[in-house]
């Protein structure tokens, strides 16, 4: 999940934030099963990258690379249907690291969801840790999706020619 340049840091913090909301995994095309009834794809969207971010408040302190989001915090990554609640949101943007700290909530629109007291997401090599609250567990819940995959149809080998 390449950063810009911090100068307008705010602005870029909030698209980091969205590449960030990269935490689960995105929905396998390949594993889905084709259904009688298939209907043609409908054309998706361009990409617009855009970010809302709502909380009580929010600050950047230019001098250290760092944007803090606090008190019910609200991300909306719209291009990855995703959603990330928490207490506190911080981008720590000079080592590309994205932290969610106090009733960590990330869910996309098909229901794939993470939930833990903390979670620590390093942007440059998508490696995320979450930590569960005292005395509980981290809750996930994703599909898999195998590596290598192709067709149902073109896994299985051709009938042998009489």
């Amino acid at each position: 999940m390449t950063l810009p340049p911090r100068p307008l840091l705010f602005v870029l913090a909030a698209g980091c934030v969205g590449a960030a909301l990269l935490v689960l995994p995105s929905r396998p095309v390949a594993a889905q099963a084709p259904t009688a009834t298939a209907q043609a794809p409908r054309p998706k969207a361009p990409a617009t990258g855009m970010v809302t971010i709502e909380s009580d408040v929010q600050q950047a302190d230019n001098q250290n690379g760092i944007v803090t989001a606090t008190g019910n915090v609200r991300i909306v990554y719209a291009d990855r249907g995703m959603t990330a609640t928490s207490r506190q949101a911080q981008y720590f943007s000079n080592e590309g690291r994205l932290v969610l700290t106090g009733d960590v909530d990330v869910i996309d629109t098909d229901g794939q969801r993470l939930r833990a007291e903390r979670l620590v997401y390093q942007l440059d090599s998508e490696r995320m840790l979450a930590e569960p609250p005292a005395g509980k567990q981290v809750f996930s819940k994703f599909r898999l999706q195998q590596q290598g995959t192709s067709k149902p149809d073109a896994a299985k080998p051709a009938p042998p020619k009489p």
